[in-house]
Formats: structure tokens, C-alpha cells, sequence
């Protein structure tokens, strides 16, 4: 009877969803049935029994974030058990998860880059096609975050100087000194801007087609979409390009240092 009322407090007072807690059933039933001992003899399950259980885990095969969400459901199952005094000492403290490889990071190559820049017909001559250009160029060539592009103001942009005032975390302000391409692709877009959306009252220089402050799912939706048309890579997303930015600039012979003051 342990178990169905270990469920019944998982249902009940930790309002676990049926998901859960069909998981954690699962996965506690599946330790008893491993170690050949009943639940009603919880009492006599020490530490050496649990990685006993974790190594046959990994002989059969499950990945580190499985055996850590099983090792979870242990947990659970035996601070439930301490609690309700089935067990004087909980052997699972002593257990700690597994550590998890770390995942690579999405890196886009540079050539893709280079041909998405290069190849003629990829973005429009006119107001469309020369926004999604600048947000992508400006991702890719400064860095800049996906909250810092949209919060941009056409004021922010010093033609003569060839610099761009963005306000990033924590309000804190830096100066980002802009290539003659990104200062040629600003002045031709702010052109293009005004004789499109006319009178528009919106102060920011990036906006929709209706002149309407742009959006992080528009942002997301134009470079996942330009990006697919060069690169197989599965994320398509701002901070891909950031990525991408601090890694080929590290790739060139860049300095560490320098490259964490850009971002």
C-alpha cells in the first residue's frame, strides 16, 4: 500500500499533474522491480542499493537526463517515505544526479553568413527587404542583444559619427562604432523608412510594415526565416547571430576581453 499512497500525495497535496505522476509511479515501481524487493521493505534500502540502481541504469543505456529525472522521482519518493515515518534515515541524501554533458552551442559557419549577405535576390530593394537586411547585418556585426535592437530610437544613430547609442541590461548604455556597410545600409533604410510609412509616429527606427514599433516574435520570425534559406542548423534565432558574432571575431585572433566588452 506504500506506493498508492505515495501517488495519492503526489495527486492530492503536490497537485502533480497526471503526466508526473504516471512518470513518477513508473519510475519508483521500476526501482523495486530492479533491486528484486517488495516496497513494503523500504526499511531495509540503503545508499549501496540506490547506485546499484544508477549503474544499472547506465549499463541499460539511459541517457544522464533520464536517470537524473528518475533519481528525482527517488527523491521524492523517499522524503514522501521520511516524512510519514515508513524510514528513520532517507538514503537518498547522499545521492547526488549526474553531471550532464553540456550541449555544444549553435555555431553558424562563416561562409553561410557570407553567402546570405552576398547572393543577389535574397533580401528586396525596397523598405522590407533593407529593414531585414539592417537587423540581421546589425546582429551579426555588433553583437547586440534582441531587447537592445528593438528598444533603438532613430535619435540613438550618429550618422557623422558612425556610432549607435544602445541602452542594454540594467539601463546601462555603451557606444557601438558602426562599419561604413552598417552606416550605408542605416542611412538608405532611414531614407526608405520615411518615404514608406510617411508621417509615422513611432520614435523607434525598427517597425513593422504599418509603422508600428517592431515585436520579438517579428524579429524572431525574420531571421529564423533568412537564416533557413543558408543554414540547416536547427536554431534559427537573435542570439544565434550574437553567437556567431563573438565566435568568429574570437576565430580571427580577437581578444577574449575585448570581445566581452562588445556584448
Amino acid at each position: 500500500m506504500l506506493v498508492p499512497k505515495f501517488i495519492n500525495y503526489l495527486k492530492n497535496e503536490r497537485n502533480y499533474s497526471p503526466h508526473t505522476v504516471k512518470s513518477y509511479y513508473d519510475d519508483v515501481i521500476q526501482f523495486f522491480h530492479i533491486l528484486g524487493l517488495a516496497p513494503d521493505l523500504i526499511e531495509n534500502i540503503n545508499v549501496e542499493n540506490i547506485r546499484f540502481w544508477i549503474v544499472n541504469l547506465k549499463s541499460r543505456q539511459f541517457s544522464t537526463k533520464t536517470i537524473n529525472r528518475k533519481i528525482s522521482a527517488l527523491k521524492t519518493f523517499f522524503n514522501y517515505c521520511r516524512r510519514e515515518k515508513y524510514i528513520t534515515i532517507n538514503p537518498v541524501l547522499k545521492i547526488r544526479t549526474l553531471r550532464e554533458p553540456k550541449r555544444l552551442p549553435v555555431v553558424l559557419s562563416e561562409s553561410s553568413l557570407d553567402n546570405l549577405f552576398s547572393i543577389n535576390g535574397v533580401f528586396t530593394n525596397g523598405f522590407q527587404g533593407n529593414r531585414d537586411r539592417l537587423i540581421l547585418e546589425l546582429f551579426y556585426q555588433t553583437g547586440i542583444r534582441l531587447t537592445e535592437l528593438i528598444g533603438i530610437k532613430l535619435n540613438d544613430y550618429d550618422a557623422c559619427k558612425k556610432e549607435l547609442r544602445i541602452l542594454g541590461k540594467r539601463n546601462k548604455e555603451r557606444i557601438i562604432p558602426l562599419t561604413q556597410s552598417l552606416v550605408d545600409l542605416l542611412n538608405n533604410y532611414i531614407v526608405l523608412r520615411s518615404k514608406t510609412l510617411n508621417n509615422s509616429e513611432t520614435p523607434f527606427l525598427f517597425t513593422t510594415n504599418h509603422g508600428k514599433k517592431s515585436y520579438s516574435k517579428m524579429i524572431y520570425r525574420i531571421v529564423n526565416h533568412y537564416l533557413s534559406l543558408v543554414s540547416s542548423v536547427e536554431k534559427r534565432s537573435p542570439h544565434v547571430l550574437r553567437h556567431a558574432f563573438a565566435t568568429h571575431l574570437l576565430n580571427r585572433g580577437a581578444d577574449l576581453n575585448a570581445i566581452k566588452d562588445l556584448l
